[in-house]
């Protein structure tokens, strides 16, 4: 038997002892008849109830922690007597406990039963904290709540990633991971909508600055949806309380195809163990690297509105015109994830967005004409399209165990932050309005990342490789005897039976 087979069938028979004691009604839906209906109808259960739950709370996610440079257009710098320097340091600052935090917070998670207490509870922390923003009154007091709204947010993008990675195969989890996406994106519209509303409507109600009603608005908000988050979201495949147990079973049994082994950790693997393993795949090292220019590169999100202002209107225009580019993105984001899922093509589909990006950078570093500047917006807005599908990327390159994969993606979008901490000091409000000294930066950033993306491609496809030989080897001898028996009593050809027994590849 190949050696895929016998990991499938191992993983099988394991999956068959955990639920040896229930009923045969749990196998149900993994019957011939049953199997192809069975999983449409699982899916569709996720798509409308996990997806939705998680591009909800991305949305509140970057509203909450970007409020603060919609907050800058309104006088927030004058109440509080900020200087420039001091202004980059609470942007800068929210990353010293949020890119750290991420991978001790995947490392439980992976671990602990309930994923969706957790998330819920990390996302009426950082509710809590962005309303207590409002009743700041000096740079120690707003640095206070940046540092501490890093800490639960750490645990909310890796975390869902790695949710989705337990719940979605390979061939669907990048419109998924794209849809969440979509969420930071649509959150930079109509964040932007939002805050202009409230910043008109709200000022001096009840003898308060309308930035300080704008924390404390959508801080509450956030807070509503934390409690809800615990009710909607799934937990694992195994325990998820809003499936039935037939249900349960499947989710399982199809992951485990879709790897060539149980998508579950050995009962001798340490939450420690996950750490090391993935610390010594040189695939976690690039990509951690890769993430970390490219989130530079892309650096310019908590500028955006300071980038839009540049064009020359007031306030409330300003953060007006800051929503088409990213509603523009979040079409360009679905339709590329869309179009990855379909090809199983990882490297352009990311990299490519990022050449888009430095194209309006070069554009921006040409003219300062209306029309020309604000065209390049919706050109760089469209670079987290790619950054959407990244740890979408890492999941396929890093899949067993899920402690390493948890691990590692955590890590890659931990450290990859730095980009956006050391970002917070490339937009230097001395360069502009031009910026062109940050937007050179941010352009090498991207050919950084770019070269690391395709290193990345190259040694996929140099693994891929190896595990064609070794099962071409297979199809020697006897190997190839018991694959044209398989494909006889099967009725089908030779051809058709080693394109069943081809087991687990890279996607690049």
């Amino acid at each position: 038997m190949p050696i895929e087979e016998m990991k499938k069938s191992e993983s099988f028979a394991e999956n068959a002892i955990t639920v040896s004691n229930d009923d045969d009604d749990d196998f149900r839906l993994l019957t011939a008849d049953a199997r192809k209906a069975g999983e449409r109808a699982l899916v569709r259960k996720l798509d409308c109830r996990l997806m939705p739950t998680a591009i909800v709370i991305y949305i509140l996610n970057y509203i909450d922690r970007v409020a603060i440079t919609a907050a800058r257009l309104q006088g927030l710098e004058q109440d509080l007597g900020l200087t420039t320097i001091q202004y980059d340091t609470i942007l800068a600052v929210l990353y010293a406990t949020y890119c750290p935090a991420q991978i001790p917070s995947n490392m439980i998670l992976s671990y602990i039963p309930r994923p969706s207490l957790y998330i819920g509870a990390c996302v009426i922390g950082w509710g809590l904290t962005s309303a207590m923003t409002g009743v700041t009154t000096n740079f120690a007091g707003i640095i206070v709540c940046r540092i501490f709204i890093g800490l639960p947010e750490a645990a909310f993008y890796p975390g869902i990633m790695y949710l989705l990675s337990r719940w979605y195969t390979r061939k669907e989890l990048a419109a998924r991971s794209a849809w969440f996406y979509c969420g930071l994106l649509i959150s930079n519209a109509f964040g932007s909508l939002v805050a202009a509303g409230i910043l008109a409507k709200m000022q001096g109600v009840l003898g308060l600055a309308a930035w300080r009603w704008l924390f404390y608005i959508e801080g509450a908000i956030t807070m509503f949806f934390g409690f809800l988050t615990m009710w909607l979201l799934p937990d694992f495949p195994h325990n998820t309380r809003w499936l039935n147990a037939a249900e349960r079973r499947l989710a399982q049994v199809r992951l485990a195809e879709d790897a060539g082994e149980a998508d579950k950790d050995s009962d001798n693997l340490t939450i420690f163990d996950g750490l090391f393993l993935a610390i010594k795949d040189p695939k976690t090292i690039i990509f951690m690297f890769m993430t970390c220019s490219q989130l530079l590169g892309l650096s310019y999100l908590n500028f955006f509105p300071t980038l839009t202002a540049t064009l020359g209107f007031g306030t409330t225009v300003t953060l007006l015109m800051s929503a088409p580019p990213w509603v523009f993105a979040s079409i360009c984001c679905v339709l590329g994830a869309w179009h990855a899922d379909r090809s199983g093509e990882r490297f352009f589909h990311i990299a490519g967005w990022w050449w888009v990006v430095i194209i309006g950078y070069i554009i921006s570093l040409c003219t300062m004409a209306t029309g020309g500047r604000y065209l390049s917006l919706f050109l760089m807005a469209t670079g987290y399209c790619g950054f959407a599908l990244t740890l979408t990327w890492v999941s396929n390159a890093i899949p067993r165990p899920p402690a390493k994969r948890s691990v590692a993606m955590g890590l890659v979008n931990g450290f990859g932050n730095l980009g956006n901490l050391m970002g917070s000091y490339i937009w230097n409000a001395a360069w502009g309005p031009e910026y062109h000294q940050s937007m050179i930066i941010a352009l090498c950033s991207l050919v950084l990342s770019s070269s690391l993306a395709f290193l990345m491609r190259r040694i996929l496809i140099k693994e891929n490789n190896h595990m064609d030989m070794v099962e071409k080897k297979l199809l020697e001898g006897p190997g190839r005897e018991r694959i044209e028996e398989a494909a006889r009593l099967e009725g089908i050809t030779f051809e058709e039976a080693v394109k069943r027994r081809k087991g687990f590849r890279y996607l690049y």
